[in-house]
């Protein structure tokens, strides 16, 4: 099983891929996290089917984070 703070670890500086408990899923470059899985992210879309949403910098509060894939 792989960790998710040794996922976020890894990623810092590039960019990722979430998916939120509203199923709306959030990509950009991690810029950074905590202990409790809060995170940064720069030039952050917001993709929900086919619209897509530029967010810009964002801090993503980690509970409401389902999963996480670095790209």
């Amino acid at each position: 099983m792989v960790m998710p703070m040794n996922v976020l670890e890894k990623a810092v500086n590039s960019k990722i891929s979430l998916l939120l408990k509203d199923g709306r899923i959030v990509e950009g470059k991690l810029v950074g996290y905590d202990e409790y899985m809060n995170m940064v992210l720069e030039d952050a879309e917001e993709h929900m089917g086919e619209s897509v949403r530029r967010l810009g910098t964002m801090i993503l509060r980690g509970n409401n984070v389902v999963s996480i894939s670095p790209m």
